[in-house]
């Protein structure tokens, strides 16, 4: 993988030939696995040249393209250390394999009809319907009559399904569990994206790039019937992509609409990856399977990317970007970082690069822990690698943090808000002192309570905690996080003290009178009350109150109704103000320099419900305040340098109006690219910690510190499960 490039003179030394010879097994198992990466035009071209020995084989590549992580097992990247190793080459494969002139010398995978994997169609109970090319003409014909069809991927299954008809959607959703969370459409070529969404050069750049990631693209406003609206219900964005491997391509171009492409499970479990398991986990949803006989090694998801600020911004870090490094400075200690609780990534440090692994998902299920598990054992098994020591999360009930401690090794924990910005810092390649914006839905802080707005000024393996949001109050616990309308009330009771007089406000019509009176009660005795600085949160409450948002069936929802509702011609910003600490009484808060006060924003905001302003231009200047109100931190931290990180810049509008307003007044603003800024990226801040913390000779301190913090909050108020 070529990562830099430089060129010189040498003088001839005089060799009289060139080989590539067998690997031998031995040296250090540092090399780079590279990634799955999309078929290239010539394999293309071949694949719908009826007169290549090709033509049409599902699964054509070359050394240009085609499976590599998916497929393999350890190093060194060999045929018989793949997923291929029990195919074997006829003699047209063999003599291309071996032909320095070809453009599939010594590519692994290599494979034709006569000797290559083969594909079969299923019913729902396994039974086999058709083979090869028939195989997949009965999939198609599926397709176009409304079923369900689970297709077996580069990485894993996709649940494929006409995207036009609103009852197959519904269908699909009900099946998977999956109420309302968006879902990606793979299109047949970029006019047919154009058809439905704005594409602007760089968005088809990277629709079009070998990484061939879902894209997310401003929707026009009425699709036209080609894709139910029920596929991105309450979204201005459509997670969009294109054929990236030989077998969608074929069924692209005999479907020729649309499809719905998600991934092969049910929610919040890992994506199937084995036809057997399939049968069983995707029972009842899934009508016909449409598999193939070359065994997947490891699940990889499609990687999910947006355009942001003039540059790609990677979401979810997948198929065609895991297992590629994020290079650093500095050598790292070997050591394993264990991510967090959602979105969970994990990552190892080999010399001076971090292997990030593929995206794993939220740690809730059985499932999804053995993915955990699974995915540190191909790390180690693929590097023949053993940490020292093992690095996670603060939060003491997280399921990667209580695996980092049956290891038997040395445990540092990171403060989850710190990781966030070490990490955009490690991929950025800068060094402290920053002023770190680290923004999400909810973070264990050092003092045992709920961090998500925070500013802090963070070098190296040190930061202090410069500024925070005015903490609102999670009524309810974990149930104010899926309700948004709890948040709501909790800003109108920050406000005013008391839950009276919300009658001439939409959020009023979201409670009963019943409803009211028990959350009254809960307020006034402190009952399941926590206390939170979390921006993603504040964007909750925003969101209720303006009536766009009063419960949420997954993570982000609320804040995505808000981002998609903003009103791009509205300018100007309500007024967030800062105080000192001194005006507010937190017992048991770690003590910030600042407070930014949300009062006289929201305060703004209920005049303007009131007042019948439309919930765009809310919106729009709800977006507006943020921006400014990180300019006004950076004011008074007098850092050039500031970094934009955590979940909560994944918001395009948040994040382009804060970079270009910290610019416009001389900052240098960074955010992430190639590592996501939720906690897809936590691994990597996890590394950087301890290659901080080794380089200042500080590695047993660092560890004895935290350790200090993570015992001295014991017993203290965290977010927890409660109802009411």
């Amino acid at each position: 993988m070529i990562q830099s490039l430089e060129s010189t003179w040498l003088d001839a030394v005089g060799h009289q030939g060139f080989e590539i010879r067998e690997s031998d097994g031995g040296g250090p198992r540092d090399a780079l696995v590279m990634p799955d990466i999309a078929t290239c035009d010539e394999c293309l071209r071949e694949v719908l040249d009826p007169d290549d020995r090709r033509y049409r084989y599902p699964f054509i590549n070359c050394t240009n393209c085609g499976p590599r992580f998916s497929i393999i097992e350890s190093l060194p990247y060999d045929r018989e250390h793949t997923s291929m190793r029990r195919f074997a080459m006829g003699a047209d494969c063999h003599r291309e394999y071996h032909d320095p002139r070809d453009r599939r010398f010594h590519a692994q995978p290599n494979a034709c009809p006569v000797c290559g994997p083969r594909l079969s169609c299923w019913n729902a109970c396994g039974e086999l319907v058709a083979e090869r090319a028939d195989a997949l003409y009965a999939a198609v014909a599926a397709i176009r009559d409304g079923r369900i069809v689970a297709v077996k991927g580069l990485g894993g299954f996709h649940l494929m399904v006409d995207a036009g008809p609103e009852v197959a959607i519904v269908r699909l959703r009900e099946r998977k569990h999956r109420e309302e969370k968006p879902l990606a459409v793979m299109f047949p070529d970029v006019f047919d994206v154009r058809g439905v969404c704005q594409v602007s050069a760089m968005e088809e750049r990277l629709l079009t790039s070998p990484e061939r990631p879902i894209v997310l693209l401003s929707r026009v406003n009425a699709f036209s019937g080609r894709i139910a609206g029920s596929v991105e219900p309450g979204s201005a964005w459509l997670g969009s992509m294109l054929p990236y491997t030989p077998l969608p391509h074929l069924l692209m171009r005999e479907i020729g609409q649309p499809i719905v492409a998600t991934s092969g499970n049910l929610s919040d479990e890992p994506i199937c990856i084995d036809e057997h398991e399939a049968l069983e986990r995707l029972a009842g949803i899934a009508d016909v399977f449409l598999v193939r006989d070359r065994p997947i090694v490891r699940h990889v998801d499609d990687s999910v990317a947006r355009i942001v600020a003039g540059r790609e911004l990677v979401l979810r870090r997948s198929r065609s970007f895991a297992s590629l490094p994020v290079p650093t400075s500095i050598p790292l200690p070997p050591a394993l970082a264990v991510g967090g609780q959602m979105k969970n990534a994990v990552a190892v440090a080999v010399g001076t690069n971090a292997i990030i692994s593929q995206h794993i998902g939220d740690l809730g299920t059985a499932q999804s822990t053995q993915a955990f598990e699974r995915a540190i054992r191909d790390l180690e098994r693929l590097y023949e690698w053993s940490p020292e020591c093992v690095v996670a999360d603060l939060h003491p009930d997280y399921r990667s943090t209580m695996d980092s401690r049956s290891r038997g090794l040395p445990v540092l924990s990171v403060q989850h808000h710190h990781a966030h910005v070490l990490a955009c810092m490690a991929e950025n390649e800068i060094d402290g002192p920053v002023l770190g914006v680290s923004w999400d839905g909810t973070g264990y802080g050092r003092d045992g309570t709920v961090w998500g707005g925070e500013f802090l000024l963070a070098d190296g393996a040190q930061f202090t905690r410069f500024a925070c949001l005015r903490p609102l109050q999670l009524i309810g616990g974990e149930r104010a996080v899926r309700e948004p309308r709890r948040t709501a009330l909790a800003l109108w009771h920050g406000l005013t003290g008391s839950i009276d007089g919300l009658d001439n406000l939409p959020i009023a019509r979201a409670f009963t009178t019943s409803e009211l009176a028990l959350l009254r009660r809960m307020l006034d005795r402190g009952v399941n009350v926590p206390m939170t600085t979390s921006t993603g949160r504040l964007f909750d409450g925003v969101a209720a109150l303006t009536g766009l948002c009063t419960h949420v069936s997954f993570e982000g929802q609320a804040a995505m109704m808000l981002e998609s509702a903003v009103d791009p011609g509205v300018d100007g910003a309500y007024l967030c103000r800062l105080v000192s600490p001194a005006r507010f009484a937190f017992s048991g808060w770690e003590t910030p320099t600042w407070v930014a006060d949300w009062g006289p924003m929201v305060q703004s905001i209920i005049e303007a419900v009131r007042g019948g302003e439309a919930p765009g231009a809310i919106a729009a200047r709800f977006h507006a305040a943020l921006a400014d109100l990180i300019v006004a931190v950076a004011g008074r931290a007098s850092r050039p340098n500031v970094v934009l990180s955590g979940g909560c810049f994944q918001n395009k509008h948040l994040a382009e109006a804060a970079i270009e307003r910290l610019r416009a007044v001389g900052f240098r603003p960074y955010w992430h690219q190639r590592v996501p800024p939720d906690d897809g990226g936590l691994a990597l801040g996890q590394l950087a910690f301890v290659a901080h913390a080794a380089r200042g000779g500080g590695l047993r301190q660092a560890e004895v510190d935290e350790d200090a913090g993570g015992l001295a909050t014991r017993g203290t108020q965290v977010l927890v499960e409660g109802g009411t």
